[in-house]
């Protein structure tokens, strides 16, 4: 793959390319517009790869006319920079779109739709996730490739499905998921384009410590209102995060959330692993789905919960449970503008 290289060994970065800096101004290398930016004018070192690497600048390429080529190390970038990189993406006329970043290595990746490369910009400049604290609830993140190794572990099939359908939900997630047992423990989570609360979308009926007026209206409210105020705010930031990122979560779970009608001194806390995957819809959606298992080992010995996260705190009817599958399911063949749900 060609990446960003050095000009001791002939530099691969024509010369034409645009940057724009952290505050979101177009420049051109080499002149003193750029040098001025970069904070040196007269630099012993290649000033374009440091800008990228280091400085937080984007650079932007057309490649004759077909693909358009953008270099960027995302943990770097300032928002302002991504703006503009955004809007000069708006007015280009090129199918084809080229991504090359950092991570702990220089990645690529080709994309045939404008507004898909501007989405992935988004996603890959997200800012970088930090847990909420909070007494009750502490989370320990783990090491994904450990559930793909693990044979033994319910959520791996799961896991599976997501990597090698790439990420895009349709009708056999579901159907996997009742195969392999795990409707009753799946979540799936809906967040819109465009919008920042994320909201229930599907329920297994494994989640039973919520009054019956809950279990009914829960299906299209936000995730953050759940019996416990608390935990619901806790629990949605995750579910943005996965779903802003587009990035997968394995996580250990101890909670302990309250109840109806439980004192607070009466309630059990719970262990649980919890895998949380984001998928992409015809809708344009983003559903992120969770499943999780209790782990006896740590459990009280009356888990306030069954079936692991007690972010779904709901016991929903066989005939809501149904009829959300069945919305669930005709995703995939929805129109650009459909709804789920």
């Amino acid at each position: 793959m060609r990446t960003l290289g050095a000009k001791s060994r002939g530099s691969i970065v024509p010369r034409d390319h645009r940057l724009v800096t952290p505050d979101g101004q177009w420049v051109q290398i080499g002149t003193p517009e750029f040098l001025a930016a970069l904070g040196d004018v007269d630099p012993n070192f290649d000033p374009f790869v440091f800008a990228v690497k280091n400085l937080g600048f984007v650079s932007l390429q057309t490649l004759r006319d077909q693909v358009v080529e953008i270099h960027l190390h995302p943990r770097n970038v300032p928002l302002p920079a991504l703006l503009a990189v955004q809007q000069e993406l708006q007015t280009c006329q090129t199918h084809l779109y080229r991504l090359i970043y950092l991570t702990t290595e220089w990645r690529s990746e080709i994309i045939a739709s404008r507004e898909r490369a501007m989405a992935r910009l988004s996603e890959l400049c997200a800012p970088t996730f930090v847990p909420p604290v909070h007494r009750r609830f502490v989370v320990e993140p783990r090491d994904l490739s450990t559930l793909f190794g693990d044979e033994n572990n319910p959520l791996r099939p799961l896991a599976q499905k997501w990597r090698a359908a790439f990420g895009h939900f349709d009708p056999t997630v579901i159907g996997l998921a009742i195969e392999r047992r795990l409707l009753s423990r799946l979540m799936i989570i809906g967040i819109k384009p465009q919008t920042v609360d994320p909201v229930f979308r599907f329920i297994g009926d494994g989640f039973n410590w919520a009054d019956e007026r809950y279990q009914v209206n829960a299906i299209g409210e936000r995730t953050e209102n759940q019996p416990d105020k608390d935990y619901g705010e806790w629990v949605s930031e995750f579910y943005k995060a996965v779903g802003r990122s587009a990035e997968p979560r394995y996580d250990l779970v101890m909670a302990a959330i309250g109840q109806p009608k439980v004192p607070d001194s009466q309630v059990d806390r719970i262990v649980y692993e919890r895998l949380l995957l984001p998928w992409k819809t015809p809708s344009g959606e983003v559903f992120v789905t969770m499943a999780s298992r209790m782990v006896d080992a740590y459990a009280g010995s009356e888990p306030a919960s069954v079936g692991g996260d007690s972010s779904v705190p709901i016991n929903v009817r066989k005939s809501s449970k149904a009829s959300s599958v069945e919305r669930l399911t005709s995703t995939s063949s929805m129109s650009p503008q459909g709804e789920p749900g």
